[in-house]
């Protein structure tokens, strides 16, 4: 499983010029899903994300966790992270986890997120989505549950 994060001052999805999830302060994660991703690398992930301390504290550090921080998560199911453009001028999607299988562990991704006690807006699988974020600093990570 592969994750981007974005730390951002707001953020929303729409679907047909419709919002359908927003942010305030927090994070935007774009979530690709591979064929052996399990459970385990789901728990890993989610925990990661919202225990890593990316957030300033007072002194203009980054000392806080999204937990810490009191942030929100914006949650992007994204295929094309596991696109793999090595050959030719088209990417291959060939890495990417059947629908229902990704659909699943995304969901159990949100889930694991909100069981923390966190607000999690979420786009809509498989939908064509307009994503608008404010970045805060940037501030963008990849992490990825294989590099543990």
């Amino acid at each position: 499983m592969r994750v981007v994060i974005q730390r951002s001052k707001n953020a929303r999805v729409e679907v047909e010029q419709e919002i359908i999830g927003s942010i305030e302060h927090g994070l935007v994660i774009l979530v690709g899903v591979t064929h052996d991703d399990t459970e385990e690398d789901v728990k890993y992930l989610a925990q990661k994300c919202i225990n890593l301390r990316i957030f300033e504290d007072e002194a203009g550090k980054m000392n806080l966790s999204l937990k810490d921080a009191g942030g929100q998560v914006l949650s992007i199911s994204q295929f094309t992270l596991y696109g793999d453009t090595r050959k030719g001028r088209r990417p291959s999607f060939v890495h990417a986890a059947k629908p229902d299988e990704a659909d699943r562990l995304y969901r159990l991704f949100n889930q694991e997120i909100e069981q923390e006690g966190i607000l999690v807006a979420k786009g809509q699988f498989g939908a064509d989505m307009q994503v608008h974020l404010m970045n805060d600093g940037p501030v963008t990570f990849v992490l990825d549950s294989k590099d543990r």
